[in-house]
């Protein structure tokens, strides 16, 4: 396994390495592994949970404490993936299941809240809009 250290993980991120030390600080991130001398080592599994979080911040607008939650919520989810994956009895399967569901409905209220969020932000922006276009009128 090829292992980048924090520059090259800042260089191929776009972030810098301040950020990635935040991010892994308050929890965004993993904790790499780490040289005895405690230098950063980081996957391409290390990259992917990086750009994971980039893009969910960037596309979905979120702040940090929505991400953190968001971030904690899909790492539920994959627990609960590898106990329904290893789970037998039938009740239990349906039980993680279940959870599985609750989970995915939390995720997506958040995205719901942050798109209402959004539209009514942009309707504001049309209102004013408008608002200037009627303006213009009496000038042209």
């Amino acid at each position: 396994m090829d292992w980048m250290k924090i520059d090259q993980m800042a260089k191929r991120s776009g972030l810098t390495k301040r950020t990635i030390r935040f991010y892994e600080e308050i929890g965004l991130l993993s904790a790499p592994k780490r040289t005895e001398g405690g230098v950063r080592l980081y996957s391409e599994d290390d990259l992917e949970e990086l750009e994971k979080v980039v893009m969910t911040k960037e596309v979905l607008g979120f702040s940090l404490q929505e991400l953190q939650q968001f971030i904690e919520t899909s790492k539920q989810l994959e627990m609960n993936k590898e106990g329904y994956l290893l789970s037998l009895d039938k009740r239990e399967r349906k039980a993680k299941l279940e959870e599985i569901q609750d989970m995915l409905r939390e995720q997506m209220c958040m995205i719901d809240k942050k798109l209402e969020k959004i539209h009514a932000f942009k309707q504001r922006l049309g209102d004013m809009e408008m608002k200037v276009e009627n303006a213009l009128k009496p000038l042209e």
